[in-house]
């Protein structure tokens, strides 16, 4: 086996590995009017929140990423003073990102009227 030939299947696996984790984006305006509850139900399971308004409009979320937090330490430029120098450990700076939501506005005829991403 040539050395170009032994590079072809690590260079093949590699590719599928990268391709395989790009998400495509959903163009939801494309999907106005289009779109209903069902399949987004089929699609994303039941929503995390949903409300029925007065005109028959169905307004649904979904969680689509959860938030977290990070904790690092910040960086801490004490002064000396004779022996002593600064704390022993550095404060710490904690981060928070937010839950990211999808909020699907369904109309009375079950179609997807408006979408709007959320964080909070």
């Amino acid at each position: 086996m040539t050395k170009k030939s032994s590079v072809l299947p690590l260079f093949a696996a590699s590719m599928l590995m990268i391709t395989g984790c790009a998400t495509p984006k959903i163009d939801w305006d494309s999907r106005t009017g289009s779109y209903s509850f069902d399949t987004a139900v089929t699609d994303f399971g039941p929503p995390d929140r949903q409300a029925k308004l007065s005109d028959g409009s169905t307004v649904a979320e979904w969680l689509m990423r959860r938030g977290y937090t990070t904790v690092s330490p910040a960086s801490y430029y004490g002064r000396c003073h004779g022996v002593i120098c600064g704390p022993q450990f550095p404060p710490m700076i904690e981060t928070r990102t937010p839950d990211a939501f999808l909020r699907l506005t369904f109309g009375p005829d079950n179609k997807l009227a408006a979408w709007k991403k959320i964080a909070r």
